[in-house]
């Protein structure tokens, strides 16, 4: 059963998607540019569907629906990823509100299930990806066993092919850091790439990068449920992470492959009764990423 401390406690008004196309409120005066007006078209515009939080949009069509010049948009986009409510890929259009679950629950399994065909509408990127995992982490967490296998029946993996690469896992989180959406929303025009550097200053830099969230990510996507989920970075978290990342493990397919090893642990996975009727043991991110555990691990210790 879904714990009930994580359901909101919060006070809810229903909103008509239609209203946006009602013809007395779209006689009455444009909301002004804004990241709290497009903020409440994100939740309610006419581009929701089914699945909490995900759609297909484009920045040109949602500005024109708000009567909002391209640039106008862009800058409330910003505002409103930069507190994390909402992230975008606008070059596939689809667009992302990460917490839109947690007060949007499925009715029941049949809900979740009625997901399917609406996922397929959305196009494949590493956005979507990245959706997927947190959707089925959260289903698991907040709604319980039988939405979560709901869910997987449900909705297809993204395909393989839409995972990023290295590189682009890096061009993305250092486009993040300075403060930009996936999907290019500010460009630069004059020669240099989207941060106004030239190459040899981006290559340089991306050797320093750390993909800590992406690696959060791929945790959650390969041993989570049952291990339990991330619900914050801590700098003694992303600082384990980032060293495992320059010492140990500098790709994915290395971070995929140790996640495998730990997946093969009937101890680190909590499948081991406890002794004098403690509970199992179960690891979590913060511990798998522990120096000594990662070599104890690395060396077999929990596998015998």
């Amino acid at each position: 059963m879904a714990d009930d401390r994580l359901v909101s406690k919060g006070r809810y008004r229903k909103v008509e998607v239609r209203i946006w196309g009602d013809e007395r409120f779209r006689n009455l005066s444009r909301i002004p540019p804004s990241g709290k007006g497009l903020w409440l078209f994100l939740i309610t515009g006419p581009h929701t569907g089914p699945i909490p939080g995900i759609f297909r949009a484009g920045r040109a069509s949602m500005a024109e629906e708000l009567d909002w010049e391209i640039e106008a948009f862009d800058e409330a986009f910003l505002e409103v990823f930069r507190e994390g409510m909402a992230e975008a890929d606008f070059k596939a259009r689809v667009v992302w509100l990460p917490n839109a679950l947690k007060h949007n629950r499925p009715e029941s399994p049949n809900v979740v299930r009625s997901w399917g065909a609406e996922w397929d509408l959305i196009p494949e990127c590493e956005l979507k990806w990245k959706c997927y995992y947190r959707l089925k982490s959260d289903i698991y967490n907040i709604c319980g066993e039988a939405f979560g296998k709901a869910f997987e029946e449900a909705l297809a993996k993204p395909c393989p092919k839409a995972m990023p690469n290295q590189e682009q896992e890096q061009e993305q989180e250092q486009i993040k850091e300075r403060g930009y959406a996936s999907g290019d929303i500010s460009p630069n025009p004059n020669g240099h790439d989207l941060l106004g550097e030239k190459p040899a200053e981006v290559t340089k830099a991306k050797r320093s990068i750390v993909p800590v969230q992406r690696i959060v990510d791929l945790y959650h996507a390969k041993l989570c449920p049952p291990l339990p989920t991330v619900e914050k970075i801590t700098p003694k978290r992303e600082g384990q992470i980032r060293q495992r990342w320059l010492q140990d493990l500098p790709d994915f397919e290395a971070w995929s492959a140790y996640f495998d090893d730990v997946l093969a642990s009937p101890f680190l996975m909590g499948k081991v009764p406890g002794r004098e009727g403690r509970p199992p043991f179960r690891a979590d991110l913060e511990w798998l990423t522990n120096p000594t555990h990662f070599t104890a691990i690395a060396e077999g210790k929990y596998h015998r």
